[in-house]
């Protein structure tokens, strides 16, 4: 009996201190929260006061660099429906005549064998690009023209 007593005595004693040290940890936690907190006030403090110095600033830095007033008088003219004009809003053009345009492929051909040739091209770009570059293009030659381009500037 003395010793359930005894026990029973500790086990309470323990538990109260348990309880008072858990306490402690909790106002420990919340004064650190409550230091994290006002700190983080005072940052958002600074930085409004550090947007309505710029915002004032803005305002008047706008203010400053307005343009100088128009040396002349400009007189606006008046828009009405008497004064449209047909032939100012809408002026007939004159349609083109295209002229076929004469390429020499032998030219071309002579300049761009010298220096690349179209195996040369395809070796270099690949097969299906040159097969673009000539529809594109429109001729073998403006490809392969194309081709020592884009060698001339690799090198």
């Amino acid at each position: 009996m003395k010793l359930w007593m005894t026990s029973a005595l500790v086990l309470l004693l323990l538990s109260g201190c348990n309880s008072t040290q858990k306490m402690i940890q909790l106002q420990n936690k919340n004064a650190q929260q409550a230091l994290l907190i006002q700190q983080q006030q005072a940052k958002i403090e600074a930085l409004t006061k550090q947007l309505q110095n710029k915002s004032k600033t803005r305002r008047f830095h706008r203010s400053s660099t307005l343009p100088p007033p128009p040396k002349r008088n400009i007189k606006l003219k008046k828009v009405e429906d008497t004064n449209f004009n047909a032939d100012y809003m809408y002026p007939q053009t004159k349609t083109r005549v295209s002229k076929p345009q004469s390429t020499d492929t032998t030219k071309t051909e002579i300049t761009t064998n010298s220096t690349m040739t179209k195996e040369a091209c395809i070796a270099m770009i690949g097969e299906e690009k040159f097969n673009k570059y000539t529809e594109m293009f429109g001729s073998e030659a403006s490809s392969i023209k194309r081709c020592s381009m884009l060698k001339a500037m690799k090198h």
